[in-house]
């Protein structure tokens, strides 16, 4: 049965008012102050993992076996995207903020909501406002993949792809927790002290979460900085796809929430509540989804194909006792190589750190560094952190033979000498001069737009 046309248009056309909220945000300064900025510190970024770049490639052309080590993706993309991402972290959410404290602070806010429009339809028009407002500061970011592609230089096209979804995702959920700020506060100031309270927390909670494990740890996988490191990894995870998702979906209810005018305030506490409830559910439910995607071109994050088959057909539990201090290097090694891969790639893991800072610092303990492998009732230990010794031993536990590995292409690597120096006019005069340009003339546009409109 087709839902009514009014609530499926929020009773009123939705272009205008979204052409409303473009003109608001983008006949501000923030937006275009924040692309000014951005422009010299991309291509900054960029010009340097350039240059770092071409010093590594020099020294693969003299020993040929470091070109595998050279990935495009590792050297130059997530770096340049490193500009953004602290663009979004300390400057998009003063964007975010005046989709609705400038409307507060001048009453329009107040007229806006006695209007024909649903508040989900107002809160979905800002929410795409400054998805186009992502979409044109992205601007430098994307001419430095141009450049580097027109030097010569390789890209992979899915590991680029789901870096970009990451970053959207994070963006996408700074913008919630602005807006929720926003609706909460009584002034931009404030809404912004809040915003950059959540922001940094991340990075506090992941600093005191790194070389340590057990809680903490679990916790700190929540944030929002562990949520992009999978991505600049290249992974690619469903369960952290769903939850970005819902924590966004609940951070724009529970603005939406307290901006509705008929609702008394206790109502608004108790329907948070409820929100937050509901939010917490299907973050902590998308947490079980286990599908996985390694992106990267040279399959870093994944065992060989026929491992990755035969440990995904276990069923039975693997419990894994570490004896190392989280801080350790080994155990940094053991994560990366091992401990991830397992977790990503078969049914049921379990792991335990069974050792601390302490340990690391000096034991008699001869016990430390020695990681137990328990699959059903056997039970083997080894001290190697690497997958190649580790992955017969898990065989042997199993009872099942190895798999027959064929002749796997090797990653070859990209190596290339190239000098991005002389594109620093492009970000430093250019991109800069454009946007100056642009903030001048898209007042005059968004108007033509919205007239062409009113005559369809």
């Amino acid at each position: 049965m087709p839902l009514p046309d009014n609530l499926l248009r929020g009773s009123a056309p939705v272009m205008p008012l979204l052409c409303k909220e473009l003109r608001d945000l983008f006949a501000g300064r923030a937006v275009w102050v924040l692309l000014l900025l951005l422009s010299p510190l991309a291509g900054s970024s960029f010009i340097q993992a350039v240059s770092l770049y071409a010093e590594a490639s020099r020294s693969a052309a003299q020993f040929p076996e470091l070109a595998r080590g050279l990935s495009p993706f590792d050297g130059i993309v997530v770096p340049t995207f490193g500009a953004l991402y602290l663009a979004a972290t300390l400057l998009f959410p003063f964007i975010a903020i005046r989709a609705i404290g400038a409307e507060k602070q001048d009453g329009g806010l107040k007229l806006l909501l006695q209007m024909p429009y649903s508040i989900p339809w107002l809160m979905g028009a800002k929410l795409m406002a400054l998805v186009l407002a992502w979409a044109l500061v992205l601007v430098p970011c994307l001419c430095a993949l141009g450049i580097w592609h027109a030097l010569g230089g390789h890209l992979g096209v899915g590991e680029t792809l789901n870096l970009l979804l990451g970053h959207f995702l994070y963006v996408l959920v700074i913008s919630g927790i602005a807006l929720f700020a926003a609706a909460v506060t009584d002034g931009s100031a404030t809404a912004a002290i809040v915003t950059l309270a959540f922001t940094i927390g991340f990075w506090v909670l992941d600093f005191t979460a790194a070389g340590r494990g057990g809680f903490v740890r679990d916790i700190a996988a929540l944030s929002l900085t562990a949520v992009l490191r999978n991505f600049e990894r290249g992974i690619f995870s469903l369960a952290v796809l769903a939850g970005a998702a819902a924590a966004a979906v609940g951070l724009l209810t529970l603005a939406g929430v307290w901006l509705s005018p008929g609702l008394a305030n206790g109502r608004k506490l108790i329907s948070s509540v409820l929100v937050v409830a509901v939010a917490a559910v299907v973050v902590l439910g998308a947490a079980q989804l286990r599908v996985y995607c390694d992106m990267t071109e040279d399959r870093r994050n994944s065992f060989p194909l026929p491992d990755a088959a035969t440990l995904a057909r276990l069923g039975d539990r693997l419990t894994i006792t570490v004896n190392l201090a989280p801080e350790d290097p080994r155990f940094v090694d053991l994560d990366r190589s091992l401990l991830s891969k397992l977790h990503r790639t078969m049914p049921d893991v379990s792991i335990v750190v069974a050792s601390n800072r302490s340990s690391l610092l000096g034991s008699s303990d001869d016990t430390y560094g020695l990681i137990t492998y328990k699959y059903g009732s056997r039970e083997a230990s080894s001290r190697s952190t690497g997958a190649e010794e580790v992955l017969p031993l898990i065989y042997a536990l199993a009872a099942i033979d190895p798999p027959a590995r064929g002749a796997e292409a090797m990653y070859a690597g990209y190596p290339l000498v190239a000098d991005a120096r002389k594109m620093g006019g492009w970000f430093y005069v250019a991109l800069p001069l454009l946007t100056v340009i642009g903030w001048a003339v898209q007042s005059e546009w968004l108007s033509r737009v919205r007239r062409v409109w009113n005559r369809i």
